[in-house]
């Protein structure tokens, strides 16, 4: 199939087209707004809607709109922007509307700086707005994953009606790669509950507001069993050089593309190390522990943050094998010497051999 050269950003874009992403709403910020300048030259050409909105806020609530007409919609920001939509992706949840989000993430907190980041993993994965609510949270780690991912991300919300977040560093959303577009279908669902107008048919109410604390209870009950449904189904992952591992690294994202390199320089050296990286980050990717629990002696995780998944990985872990750290921040990559001297501070293994 035809190859492109494209940065990730632009792939996102193009995928969101040919995935039937046909409204667009977004406000430009460093490391996305590639994707919303693709997004205004080609939305229009294929008879879609572009529009800038005046502000973060305001273009998550017109993403609110299209999603509840049941509508393929999509908006993208940079960490700050992501903060302001906060609201509104609570209000997308409680009221179980499609959507996709992407976050290329820069560095914080506040204004922080350009460069790349992995710190929004807690306002992603754990709710950055109000109430008990979940979003699925797609990793990518190449330009190709850019665009396969968003394909993934489209027809997931559809399925589960729930919002869909894109989470890439800065690095993912700027390089360009060699990108193939599988001209994939979108899966097909039924959309009778959204507000097309209400002719010859009893009119649909999108809400989110509960007077009585019973109904509210009886809500919140029912999407808890939803998302358990989606822990279930939906958990994805990528392993590497797993087959004989007992020492794993954790990693997504760009980080996890630097540490396959580290993997790699360990087994030349003899050292039994693998890398296990989350494909999902919600739901956290459980299944993939499960089966080596009992073997592995030691874990590292690897991000670009003061570390927030590594909590996860010790929830999951919960204290069969220590958990080590290293981590990068405010835009500095891991850096391989650095986290092969870690490891061999962590886990005591240096000169011993297989």
């Amino acid at each position: 199939m035809k190859k492109y050269l494209m940065k990730g950003n632009e792939a996102i874009a193009e995928a969101a087209i040919q995935a039937g992403c046909r409204f667009y709403f977004g406000y430009p910020i460093t490391p996305s707004t590639e994707i919303i300048e693709y997004m205004a030259q080609k939305m229009q050409k294929v008879g879609g809607t572009f529009l800038q909105a005046e502000s973060e806020i305001a273009a998550i609530y017109m993403v609110f709109g299209a999603a509840g007409a049941g509508k393929r919609v999509m908006t993208a920001s940079s960490s700050i922007g992501i903060s302001l939509k906060q609201e509104g992706i609570s209000f997308l949840a409680a009221n179980e509307l499609p959507a996709v989000i992407v976050n290329i993430m820069r560095t914080g907190p506040g204004l922080g700086g350009l460069g790349p980041s992995q710190a929004d993993y807690f306002q992603a994965v754990k709710g950055g707005g109000h109430g008990d609510y979940r979003l699925i949270v797609l990793a990518p780690s190449s330009v190709q994953e850019m665009a396969d991912l968003i394909m993934d991300g489209f027809d997931l919300a559809d399925l589960h009606r729930n919002p869909v977040m894109i989470l890439a560093d800065g690095i993912l959303g700027q390089m360009m790669e060699p990108v193939v577009f599988h001209n994939r279908k979108p899966i097909e669902v039924d959309k009778s509950w959204a507000t097309t107008g209400a002719k010859d048919r009893p009119r649909n109410m999108i809400t989110s507001y509960n007077l009585q604390n019973e109904a509210g209870e009886a809500k919140a009950l029912y999407l808890e069993n939803k998302y358990k449904g989606i822990k279930e189904r939906e958990q994805r992952w990528e392993v590497y050089r797993m087959e004989d591992a007992e020492y794993v690294f954790v990693a997504y994202g760009t980080s996890a593309r630097i540490v396959k390199g580290v993997v790699d320089t360990l087994r030349e050296e003899d050292h039994k190390v693998g890398l296990i990286r989350p494909i999902t980050l919600w739901p956290f990717p459980e299944k993939a522990f499960t089966p080596i629990i009992q073997k592995v002696k030691g874990y590292m995780v690897v991000e670009m943050s003061a570390g927030q998944m590594v909590e996860d990985v010790k929830l999951n872990v919960n204290g069969a094998a220590p958990v080590a750290f290293y981590s990068r921040q405010g835009g500095i990559t891991p850096q391989h010497d650095e986290m092969k001297e870690k490891f061999y501070q962590s886990f005591d293994v240096r000169g011993m051999r297989i």
